[in-house]
């Protein structure tokens, strides 16, 4: 060492080599954490070397690793440092009750896979092969899960009332997101869930509604519902309207501009319950 390095108050030499980085990087820890641990008295803070740093050897790597994994395990701080602490065959019987713990946990959410299995088959046996296709088809679409809660709802609702009606709607439904034009359009009000209501792009999604819906309108005006279906229709109305400030507005512009459509033709064209045309 030449002069100029001679030894600081508290300095000394050691053979430790890594930095808290280093430390922290072989670990799988963060800086942070480490610093944490040296705060609550949880690792041992070593000494720095000639340059001020901290360095770092096997046996807190080794300490480190193993805090880790009691605080992975989900052991509080200050119980990991009464087992750090502990003789053998006590630091043994702790660990096999954070096992035995962890094993429970493991059971308990294998449980619920098994739940959520049970609610995906439990849905592909309560709807009809056309549905169970069709949401299917709406998936393979990128639609929102928000607006997939909202289509099986309504499916089941009108599954219970009317069966047949319900395989043919989802059977029409299909056939009509086939088509790039109302596939477009029915993406777009997903997106349009989650607008601001003063969003500028609302009206011009409302122009689009209502034009595709002239298209659809060029036969005889479609027959009343049954009041049944009537009422799945009014339920899920509601719900589109109170689930989104955007869709109450898109709703309100697109009712506006097919007005004048509506007084040419002699009949009023009403936006469906959702862009699905259900």
């Amino acid at each position: 060492m030449r002069p100029e390095q001679a030894t600081r108050p508290g300095d000394f030499q050691t053979d430790e080599v890594l930095s808290i980085g280093q430390l922290a990087a072989h670990v799988g820890v963060t800086v942070r954490a480490i610093r944490h641990y040296h705060k609550v008295g949880l690792l041992a803070e070593p000494g720095r070397d000639t340059s001020g740093y901290r360095r770092y050897g096997a046996r807190a790597a080794a300490d480190l690793i193993r805090i880790k994994a009691l605080a992975d395990a989900g052991v509080p701080l200050s119980r990991i440092r009464q087992l750090l602490d502990a003789d053998p065959d006590d630091f043994a019987e702790a660990i096999a009750e954070i096992d035995q713990r962890l094993a429970e946990r493991i059971s308990e959410l294998e449980d619920l896979r098994r739940q959520l299995a049970g609610l995906k088959a439990a849905e592909r046996s309560v709807l009809p092969a056309e549905v169970t296709r069709l949401l299917d088809q709406m998936r393979s679409l990128g639609v929102s899960e928000a607006t997939m809660t909202f289509e099986r709802d309504g499916w089941t609702l009108l599954m219970t009332l009317s069966p047949e009606q319900a395989a043919k709607s989802a059977s029409e439904k299909s056939a009509a997101l086939a088509d790039p034009v109302f596939q477009q359009l029915y993406l777009r009000w997903d997106q349009a869930r989650d607008w601001d209501p003063d969003d500028p792009r609302l009206a011009d999604l409302a122009v689009q509604t209502s034009a595709w819906l002239e298209e659809q309108s060029s036969g005889p005006p479609p027959a009343d519902p049954p009041a049944g279906i009537a009422t799945v229709s009014a339920l899920l109305s509601a719900q589109l309207r109170g689930d989104s400030p955007a869709w109450r507005r898109l709703d309100e512009l697109s009712r506006q501009s097919r007005r004048p459509v509506a007084d040419r033709r002699g009949k009023a064209m009403k936006l469906p319950a959702s862009s699905s045309g259900r």
